[in-house]
């Protein structure tokens, strides 16, 4: 997998059904996507978003190198790490903590599975159904990251005060080189002092709260979080989800149900249903193959999960963090004259690329002599001839016209 992979953090405190998601969600016939996983940290496994795939448009079956297509929708690959158990104080080095906060350090998003139930406490130990708060969960994540970038701006902070005092230094300069590693830009903090409104020339001014309001901004912008409801089956659940929701508006918060969709991909893998991930419903292939047990469990996640959530909310977690949080978009190589590569395979490739992403920066992707000697692109749908400023949309199929 290329460095530039999109790089999802999926956190979570213990028994809140983390494994079982990312178990869930990076399962997806690994037979199909053959993938090299010896390549990928123990805790590292690929998964996939999902699009409507472009070869439908054709008339064509596709036939990706990465990923797969099924009743072409496409899924194009994605790095999701599992990161340790959270425990509070894992900031100050607690349980897991410095492992869990390094391995999230290069994360683009978080997908943060928490139990929407409320049977576990804060500790991850059982309890009555509905008796725990979850929104504590989510406010506690909060409070751990932001107090680890707080504690890294800290780290040099006197020295930066003194600097932009003595030589008329530059403040938001300073804090996105401490902060760089998690993926903070001078830009970003910029950003996060104006709208704040501090005077950027008088750092000693600014008190312990407007750090920690520093941290928070920073950490909304690099580590944006997504929601996922686990255990939505649960009776009761769903009204925990509705308060939260209300509660915290500024999140995507998704109903989910980790085991059924690992069920179900587990079924579709043996071949006993027909289930395309993040689909609202399935198809038994094979009655006569099903036992009591089996039946009755994909009754129960059909009428209790399916029909009412509209899916298991595994796929579209994924699918939320990266088209909705992260805002990229998939663009496709093709020809006008031909979508094959050499070897026959129709729109092998399908890339992720942040919003506003340009025909240029389309050619630099797939090899960089494609956008050093970048003539022109064509939009292969419209068979529009397009210049190296042009903005590519979700879905675009693009061809890139370079000299040799």
């Amino acid at each position: 997998m290329s460095g530039d992979t999109l790089f999802i953090g999926v956190v979570g405190k213990p028994s809140a059904g983390k494994s079982t998601f990312f178990k869930s969600a990076t399962l997806a016939d690994v037979d199909i996507a053959n993938y090299p996983f010896t390549t990928i940290k123990p805790n590292h496994a690929v998964g996939f978003v999902r699009i409507d795939c472009v070869d439908k448009d054709f008339g064509k079956q596709c036939d990706p190198r990465e990923g797969f297509c099924i009743h072409h929708k496409r899924f194009i690959p994605v790095d999701l790490v599992d990161v340790a158990g959270l425990v509070p104080g894992a900031h100050t080095g607690l349980g897991m903590g410095n492992q869990f906060l390094d391995d999230l350090r290069q994360a683009d998003a978080l997908v943060h599975v928490i139990d929407i139930s409320g049977s576990i406490n804060e500790k991850g130990e059982p309890v009555e159904p509905l008796s725990y708060d979850p929104a504590k969960d989510i406010a506690f994540l909060e409070h751990e990251l932001d107090m680890w970038y707080l504690g890294i701006i800290r780290k040099g902070w006197e020295k930066f005060v003194r600097a932009v005092m003595q030589e008329k230094g530059n403040i938001a300069k300073a804090i996105g080189k401490q902060l760089s590693g998690l993926k903070v830009t001078e830009e970003m903090a910029e950003d996060v002092i104006r709208d704040l409104g501090l005077d950027a020339e008088r750092p000693a001014s600014w008190s312990e709260d407007d750090l920690k309001s520093i941290a928070t901004g920073l950490r909304k912008r690099t580590k944006p979080m997504v929601i996922a409801a686990n255990k939505i089956d649960i009776p009761g659940a769903d009204e925990n989800f509705e308060r939260l929701k209300k509660e915290f508006s500024d999140y995507l918060i998704i109903p989910c149900s980790a085991e059924s969709e690992l069920a179900l991909r587990e079924a579709a893998k043996h071949k006993i249903i027909d289930y395309v991930p993040g689909d609202s419903s399935f198809e038994v292939l094979e009655p006569g193959k099903l036992n009591d047990k089996q039946s009755a469990a994909l009754d129960f996640i059909r009428k209790n999960v399916l029909d009412r959530f509209g899916s298991t909310g595994v796929q579209q977690t994924l699918d939320a963090a990266v088209f909705d949080l992260l805002k990229y978009i998939a663009v496709y190589p093709g020809g006008v004259n031909k979508l094959t590569d050499q070897h026959g395979n129709t729109l092998p490739d399908c890339f992720l690329l942040p919003e506003g992403s340009t025909a240029l920066d389309f050619a630099f992707k797939l090899h960089t002599d494609f956008g050093k000697n970048f003539i022109r692109a064509i939009d292969v749908k419209t068979k529009r001839t397009v210049g190296k400023d042009h903005l590519l949309k979700h879905r675009d199929v693009i061809e890139i016209v370079a000299d040799r």
